[in-house]
């Protein structure tokens, strides 16, 4: 069950304070970074592929929204590691804010030789030490699965459907959920921006909340899960952990 909210009044800042301490089992939060990825940049142009070709990807065309202008507010922060046991947290390198004693998440999105960034790191809360998840993640070439995702997918029809510039793949929130949730978890996730993540969490029954205040990406993330109920579902909760079985949190 979940509830996905579109108001001045969820605000994290406005939001946050009316839960209590550890009320989530876990965020995971995709944050502003204050490196201007809001849209409005065209970057249509040819990148590289494993077999020495290079294909031409267009640019998604996203609507300057200025959001980016500033790395997230660190009382948000604070306010998220205490209304939730633990917390992935995504461009942690960007951030002034200091986590708490914890380890890092590295996205590999094999995209050598773009002009995006090689990787993206995530805090982690759940472990001390550095964990890998490689995706390809660059205009068409989207990898495979999360177990194949230095394998780019063949056919682009099935490739995720980007709705937002800094979207995050589906493959990343079912990885991520198969390593480190437990079933039934209670998610937060205060930046939703294209809403990959609760479409996942649906997918795998957990319970989550989630806040977008822009009102033209929460437009069209409710049109993807809108979209996403009425079709057959591709996963289950079970098969998610019955691959990769919860860690151990510590």
């Amino acid at each position: 069950m979940g509830i996905y909210l579109n108001s001045d009044c969820m605000d994290p800042l406005v939001g946050l304070p009316s839960f209590g301490d550890n009320h989530f089992d876990w965020c995971v939060a995709d944050p502003s970074y204050g490196v201007g990825e809001h849209g409005g940049k065209k970057r249509s142009g040819w990148a590289l592929q494993k077999n020495g070709t290079r294909l031409y990807v267009k640019d998604g065309a996203y609507e300057k929204k200025d959001w980016d202008s500033e790395a997230c507010d660190p009382r948000i922060l604070d306010e998220i590691v205490r209304v939730s046991r633990n917390q992935i947290i995504w461009g942690i390198n960007y951030m002034k804010w200091v986590p708490p004693s914890g380890g890092r998440i590295v996205w590999d999105k094999c995209n050598d030789g773009s002009d995006q960034s090689d990787c993206e790191i995530a805090y982690c809360s759940a472990h001390d030490t550095v964990r890998m998840f490689r995706f390809m993640w660059s205009g068409f070439c989207q990898g495979s699965s999360a177990k194949s995702g230095t394998v780019q997918k063949g056919n682009k029809k099935l490739n995720q459907s980007r709705i937002h510039p800094c979207e995050k793949p589906f493959e990343f929130y079912r990885w991520a959920a198969g390593r480190y949730f437990s079933p039934g978890a209670k998610v937060l996730d205060p930046f939703v921006g294209s809403a990959a993540s609760l479409q996942v969490y649906e997918e795998l029954g957990f319970d989550y909340v989630g806040y977008e205040l822009d009102a033209d990406y929460y437009r069209d993330s409710c049109k993807r899960l809108e979209a996403f109920r009425s079709s057959p579902r591709l996963f289950t909760g079970a098969e998610i952990f019955e691959a990769s079985k919860p860690m151990t949190l510590f």
